[in-house]
């Protein structure tokens, strides 16, 4: 069995576990009567449905070797709870300032990389995990070089693949590498690729490829639009297929892209970002399933915008916050909110939020249906710690509910969702939660869940077999009946 565990074959891996946006009142925007006690550059969803802050030296080259904190924030009660950075080799704190993070299928957060130095920045090869149930930090085997602005995601394996981000001498990391627990040394390294950006966005497509959709934090190195196939060993080197087609490709700067839901469709839209000082409104999207995927223009954000972010909602929209239209300058950043409605292909602006976040700045869905803002550092030690919660039109609609469902799912299981609401729900959708940075972020993707049948109070759906549409791991179950309207998550994990 030992031996099975460390086969370096990709595919084999066994540490696993239209609704139209509303232009009414109904839509609000919230600060909260109390603020983060950290800077919030990094952000995640744990299962526990609380959320995960950190961020080392937090931008400030003062607060080197100094002990940095996270925090884990209990949303409904309004409390944090603090943990103190892993010590290195020399007992100083890691600083995990600009790490990249995605989730194990156990829900602990995989953490990697961060800085050991400030101007120039080089790169730390530390390797952690967050745990959501104790709340602390657990140190695994560091990666073969450093990396600084790296992009991490899971595959459809369970394993955690990482690539780019500044070496630890400050050169760009060109070998991209793997971490799995059943590895003699964790990570298993490829050979080396062309540069990548940093914080390259990424997606796990459902054939086990991945795709660079164009957006990243600062220049791309010459790198376009890529579909990249993982080879079955370590020896063999990454190859890559062009995707053509992305206008004004030079204005990756801060974008955000988006795996549109349902992931089925596996379409990906990119959103605004900047080049120089200027943001774009430029929204492009491309077919994945097709034989030549190419970029095809879309409708434009109202709003040109960098720095901002992309969240999923369960209504099957997408909703953008943050972000301004002159690179970290806040008086172009006070801008209204706007959704996507992937069946209308219209963009509708909603309310105006009331903290501006530019640079730094994180959102992310609540497993309620609300979406959490924080963040903003436009200039170094000018530290937003407001937290403001936008609460989407549907927040203030009669909802359906789910009275039960399963904790645990097997792919291609038909399982039963007891709701008293059942001959009115459209959508059954898995959404995984989100570990964002940057305006990046790899784990969100929303999973349709196909209905077989329904009776007065219950449901009978399957969930699909391909393990890289819904990666293993925790998810949020929603379900929306006929106009859209979302329930309440429970939590669920695909295995």
């Amino acid at each position: 069995m030992t031996q099975s565990h460390n086969n370096p074959n990709l595919l084999e891996e066994t540490d696993l576990g239209t609704l139209i946006a509303q232009t009414n009142t109904t839509d609000k925007w919230q600060v909260l009567s109390y603020n983060a006690p950290i800077l919030p550059i990094h952000a995640a969803l744990l299962r526990t449905g609380k959320v995960f802050f950190f961020c080392g030296s937090g931008n400030d080259p003062s607060r080197l070797n100094t002990p940095y904190d996270s925090v884990v924030w209990d949303v409904n009660k309004g409390t944090f709870t603090r943990q103190k950075a892993p010590l290195d080799s020399n007992n100083q704190p890691i600083d995990l300032f600009c790490a990249g993070h995605s989730f194990r299928p156990d829900g602990r957060l995989v953490v990697a990389g961060g800085t050991l130095r400030y101007d120039p920045f080089y790169g730390s090869p530390s390797g952690l995990l967050f745990d959501p149930i104790t709340e602390k930090w657990v140190k695994i085997a560091p990666m073969n070089n450093g990396r600084w602005y790296p992009t991490v995601l899971t595959l459809g394996s369970g394993r955690i693949f990482v690539i780019s981000g500044a070496d630890k001498d400050g050169n760009v990391n060109k070998q991209p590498e793997i971490y799995s627990a059943f590895f003699p040394n964790g990570w298993n390294a490829f050979p080396t690729t062309r540069s990548y950006p940093e914080y390259a966005n990424l997606f796990l497509l459902n054939s086990g490829k991945i795709f660079y959709s164009g957006a990243q934090m600062g220049g791309n190195f010459g790198a376009v639009p890529t579909i990249l196939t993982l080879p079955e060993t370590f020896t063999e080197p990454i190859t890559e297929q062009v995707v053509s087609g992305l206008q004004d490709p030079s204005f990756g700067n801060q974008a955000t892209s988006v795996l549109l839901p349902p992931a089925q469709d596996q379409k990906v839209m990119i959103i605004g970002g900047g080049s120089g000082k200027n943001a774009t409104n430029r929204v492009n999207i491309v077919d994945l399933k097709a034989s030549n995927p190419t970029y095809v223009a879309a409708q434009p954000l109202n709003y040109a915008r960098m720095h901002h972010n992309a969240v999923l909602l369960p209504d099957r929209t997408v909703f953008v916050c943050n972000g301004s239209k002159m690179n970290e300058d806040l008086t172009q950043s006070m801008l209204p909110a706007e959704i996507y409605n992937p069946a209308t292909k219209t963009w509708t602006v909603v309310a105006k939020q009331n903290v501006p976040r530019v640079y730094h700045s994180v959102a992310l869905l609540l497993p309620d249906g609300r979406v959490a803002t924080a963040g903003g550092n436009p200039r170094r030690t000018i530290n937003e710690l407001r937290l403001e919660i936008y609460s989407p039109a549907y927040m203030s609609r009669s909802r359906p509910i789910i009275q039960s469902a399963p904790q645990a799912l097997k792919y291609g299981q038909q399982f039963t969702i007891q709701t008293p609401q059942a001959g009115n729900i459209k959508w059954v959708s898995l959404i995984r939660p989100m570990a964002t940075t940057h305006s990046c972020d790899t784990e969100q993707r929303l999973v349709d869940v196909p209905i077989n049948s329904r009776n007065a109070t219950s449901l009978n759906v399957t969930l699909r077999a391909n393990r890289n549409i819904a990666v293993p791991g925790w998810y949020m179950l929603f379900i929306s009946d006929n106009n859209g309207t979302p329930s309440v998550a429970t939590w669920t994990q695909v295995s």
